[in-house]
């Protein structure tokens, strides 16, 4: 039986585990932090990740698991909600709707569905890969080292398997001119059914229902801050401050001073990853590691469209070029998805008071929900 190593618990790396267990692979999954987490912001599962789903008879749990929001307000610096306009949903070819689940969630039952074909090891990360043709020599933070006649990093962003095997990520991550910073506020939502957006040239502050617990996020633009930390939580919280220092409209000072003092707070760039080539020898990224464009992509979808589609190669083929054909024929919907950013940045947080104006002009022009 092959062996294949998997870094990262999250979406890609269970949905990749399930699928190569299926074809004959022995999948080990090893992951950073010391369990499933428990928050998570909304993702869409949607387009070509529906099908997948389907096929995994996991439908019904991220039914079950899936938040509230089913439309969008635009609210004025006084507070006053805007006409309700529906949120769009795509189908599969059998019919099922997209589904918006808290991330964590849609990563625990991913897990679930893998558990029993594949061995999770928490706490513990890859620090040295040595790879020859026949396969690859794994040297681990915690546990003995091992050799797998596969690697793949389903690590995020900020990949830990994508530094080893292909450099810096300095040069392969692009800034988008924006950051995120996003945390629950542990209340109910005021209008559980409906995400709320709050707009003044380069910010937006949205509340979301998530499901039954309202969560707030802060976009901004921003140039790329020099030698910026994803993990210096007090940087964030002073780039937060500045960001939306003056703000007075809505609710955005007390939100902004209930995500200064949270203890879950998210924070990161808005960027894209731009590789080549995700392989190299026995060594292949897949999900966020590969092709990010964080939070603009579409990024869960892809993650598992992406871990069947290299599955699916992987299956009775030479990894080599079985890692070629995943290449091929993912990096379309990547690209396809890389190309919109721009627009959807323009849409969601105008860079200025008149491009506020015609954002919102032409949402009163969309279908009332």
């Amino acid at each position: 039986m092959r062996t294949v190593l998997i870094s990262g618990a999250g979406v890609a790396g269970p949905t990749l585990a399930y699928w190569l267990a299926r074809a004959g692979w022995q999948p080990t999954v090893v992951e950073r932090a010391a369990g499933q987490r428990s928050s998570g912001n909304p993702v869409d599962v949607r387009g070509p990740a529906l099908p997948v789903v389907e096929q995994m008879g996991i439908v019904d749990a991220l039914r079950a698991a899936a938040t509230h929001a089913t439309g969008v307000r635009l609210v004025d610096p006084a507070g006053r909600p805007g006409r309700r306009i529906a949120m769009p949903a795509t189908r599969s070819p059998a019919g099922t709707t997209e589904i918006e689940v808290p991330r964590a969630d849609l990563a625990r039952i991913l897990h679930d569905a893998a558990r029993d074909d594949a061995e999770f090891r928490y706490d513990d990360t890859v620090t040295r890969l040595d790879q020859d043709p026949g396969g690859v020599d794994v040297t681990f933070a915690t546990a003995p080292p091992r050799r797998f006649d596969l690697v793949v990093g389903a690590d995020g962003l900020h990949s830990t398997v994508r530094r080893l095997a292909f450099g810096p990520e300095r040069d392969v991550v692009r800034h988008l001119g924006l950051y995120v910073a996003t945390t629950p506020l542990g209340e109910a939502p005021e209008h559980p059914h409906d995400v709320l957006l709050h707009n003044t040239p380069g910010r937006l502050v949205a509340v979301h229902p998530v499901r039954g617990e309202a969560g707030v996020a802060f976009i901004f633009r921003h140039p790329a801050v020099a030698d910026f930390d994803h993990t210096d939580t007090a940087r964030h919280r002073q780039l937060l401050t500045d960001a939306y220092a003056g703000e007075r409209g809505w609710r955005v000072p007390e939100l902004l001073a209930r995500a200064r003092q949270a203890d879950d707070l998210y924070f990161d760039a808005v960027t894209r990853v731009v590789l080549p080539c995700w392989s190299t020898g026995r060594v292949t990224l897949l999900g966020d590691a590969a092709a990010s464009v964080s939070l603009f992509g579409d990024g869960s979808s892809l993650a598992i469209a992406g871990a069947r589609t290299l599955a699916a190669a992987l299956a009775g083929n030479e990894p080599v070029a079985a890692l070629r054909r995943y290449e091929a024929e993912h990096r379309r919907r990547t690209d396809r998805r890389g190309r919109t950013t721009g627009l959807v940045a323009a849409v969601l947080v105008p860079g200025s008071r008149p491009g506020v104006a015609v954002r919102n002009a032409l949402a009163r022009l969309l279908p009332a929900g």
